[in-house]
């Protein structure tokens, strides 16, 4: 993926993968039809080994996919060794409901990855459908725990209702498949921020890894565990090996930043999540750039970002938060009372993660507010704990004994 809008003559490719041969092929779909392309290069002197074309109709296209991956197999082991080929396995047609519930694993993951309040209602009702036509599909049941275990953190809302149901669906998940590398993530990821079970969610990531060295979402989730403990040269390891995984994910992009940022490394920070905006100007993740600039007293550049990129002011509690955090920082105590109260009306209409007060009280002249709701977010099981060892942000508390007691309870104080 990393080379398919490249130009990259193919010598060039082989050296930088250390293969002596290369598989290109492509994929065209209409409502009825699959036309797969492939062909084998030798990389020295570029000449075609092999090349065929498959031609399918599109009534079960996992069969499809695991009919033309074996025959693909073969040719090349034949193509490459002269030996007999493997005869195919048998690959019974998926059923009607089977192959809709994979369709609509895609569609959920499609929207899953645009890590958006509305995108992940999208996602959830995708997989949940999903898993209504085929209650066996492992897989749906993955999707949904991990749409639930990140809704609390973008939405700014308490985890409790969202962490069960996402322990939930992971557990299902597992009960169906055990050896599904999706199903591990999903769980490693909810011992992480919700149970503080550090040593459980890297069990959990590195099995996944080791079950599909290839799944990208568990080498990014555990480079972001890595960096919750402070070990910043792994989770860059991880968070490459991620991006060459899925080169195109922005998701994956941006947290790379994020790591950067908690490794005070301000300017390649702020580089990296202004890569993301090439792609996507309001990708959600990518406002953590607010706090780099912050961290270098770039005041007016975090307060431009704030009002240029955040899109929903209305309704986003963690604009008024940001707004808040600074105004306190900066000495405008009056301006961060205006927007502390939007939050406080807008708590009154419905719960607001703790976490999000913690921050807009950050900066307050002797930090017992923020203490004091970090105290409610360490109860609400809030995102927030995970971030206590590594944030910047809190340093003016590290000397506060409530705060060393908070990083002793969550598990981050060695």
């Amino acid at each position: 993926m990393h080379y398919k809008n490249t130009d990259e003559p193919l010598d060039k490719i082989g050296r930088e993968l250390g293969v002596q041969y290369v598989l290109e092929g492509s994929v065209r779909r209409d409502p009825d039809r699959v036309r797969v392309t492939a062909q084998l290069i030798r990389v020295q002197d570029q000449s075609n080994i092999w090349s065929q074309q498959y031609d399918r109709e599109l009534r079960s296209v996992l069969a499809i996919q695991h009919d033309i991956g074996q025959e693909i197999a073969n040719e090349i082991e034949l193509a490459l060794d002269d030996r007999k080929a493997n005869a195919p396995d048998a690959a019974s047609a998926l059923s009607p409901q089977a192959y809709e519930a994979y369709d609509l694993c895609l569609k959920g993951q499609y929207f899953w990855n645009k890590r958006t309040i509305d995108g992940f209602q999208q996602a959830i009702d995708y997989y949940q459908r999903a898993s209504e036509k085929d209650p066996s599909y492992a897989r749906a049941y993955a999707g949904l725990s991990n749409s639930y275990a990140l809704m609390g953190g973008y939405s700014g809302r308490p985890n409790d209702e969202y962490m069960q149901k996402a322990r939930a669906a992971a557990m299902h998940a597992l009960a169906l498949d055990e050896g599904l590398a999706e199903a591990h993530t999903a769980l490693g990821l909810i011992v992480q921020n919700y149970d503080w079970d550090w040593q459980a969610a890297e069990r959990e990531f590195r099995r996944a890894i080791e079950l599909n060295p290839n799944y990208a979402t568990a080498h990014h989730w555990y480079a972001e565990h890595l960096m919750w403990r402070g070990r910043f040269d792994e989770a860059l390891s991880e968070s490459e090996q991620a991006r060459k995984l899925d080169p195109l994910s922005l998701i994956i992009s941006a947290d790379k930043g994020v790591i950067l940022y908690y490794a005070r490394q301000y300017d390649p920070a702020i580089e990296q999540f202004w890569q993301v905006r090439e792609f996507d100007p309001g990708f959600a993740r990518a406002r953590m750039i607010v706090f780099a600039y912050f961290q270098k007293q770039e005041f007016a550049e975090a307060f431009d970002d704030i009002e240029k990129y955040d899109n929903d002011k209305t309704n986003d509690v963690w604009y008024w938060a940001f707004k808040a955090y600074i105004y306190n920082r900066t000495g405008q105590p009056n301006r961060a009372t205006e927007s502390l109260k939007v939050l406080q009306e807008m708590n009154r209409r419905g719960d607001v993660d703790a976490g999000v007060f913690a921050w807009a009280h950050l900066g307050d002249k002797d930090n017992n507010e923020a203490l004091t709701w970090l105290e409610k977010a360490y109860e609400q099981h809030s995102n927030t704990m995970s971030t206590l060892k590594v944030e910047p942000a809190f340093d003016i508390l590290r000397n506060e004994p409530r705060f060393q007691d908070l990083l002793r309870r969550v598990h981050l104080d060695q």
